[in-house]
């Protein structure tokens, strides 16, 4: 009776004590906190270094450019990958639109963003294609940067002579492609 009545005081206090409610939440800061260094916020974050000094490295070479090295020209930046079937419908219209303004100062730049897994197709890729503006992969700071937290591709930027982004288009169809060709023959007559 003694060990019943000992297991049943125990079980009491145990359960009393497993029921109180958790203690209020402290604050330590008015910051947020982070992980892995990024800020946890619902707000834009400001961009890490300046639009203009945002760049890419051009494929199969270690040469870099920004953003800055094109102005007084009008720049597409197209972000892209060799699965996206949208961004395989829009590499012809890109390649007419640098073929049609190139001399009048558009530059196409193709940034691959499929990542490491399909960095080993895009040789047989551009081939198959025959793309013939400029390929590179983007530094992370420009993708955050211009795209967010926004990983649809393809994106298609279109900068003015001023370096001044003026156009942000996703995906690719006819709507995508007026509006694409409707800014270019704007920005190139300025």
């Amino acid at each position: 009776m003694k060990l019943l009545y000992f297991f049943f005081l125990t079980f009491s206090i145990l359960l009393v004590s497993a029921c109180r409610p958790a203690a209020e939440p402290v604050s330590i800061s008015d910051k947020p906190i982070s992980r892995n260094t990024m800020p946890r916020t619902n707000l834009p974050m400001p961009p890490t270094k300046p639009v203009e000094e945002l760049g890419w490295t051009i494929l199969d070479s270690e040469k870099v450019e920004v953003i800055g090295d094109y102005n007084g020209k009008v720049l597409i930046l197209d972000f892209w990958a060799t699965y996206c079937p949208p961004c395989i419908e829009e590499i012809p219209h890109l390649k007419e639109l640098q073929a049609q303004y190139g001399k009048d100062g558009l530059k196409v730049i193709g940034l691959h963003v499929g990542g490491k897994e399909d960095a080993p197709r895009v040789p047989a890729f551009v081939e198959r294609l025959k793309i013939d503006y400029t390929l590179a992969t983007p530094e992370d700071a420009l993708i955050y940067t211009l795209l967010g937290d926004d990983n649809t591709i393809p994106q298609t930027l279109v900068f003015d002579r001023s370096g001044k982004l003026v156009t942000q288009l996703v995906g690719y169809d006819e709507v995508v492609k007026k509006k694409l060709d409707e800014a270019v023959a704007k920005y190139v007559s300025n």
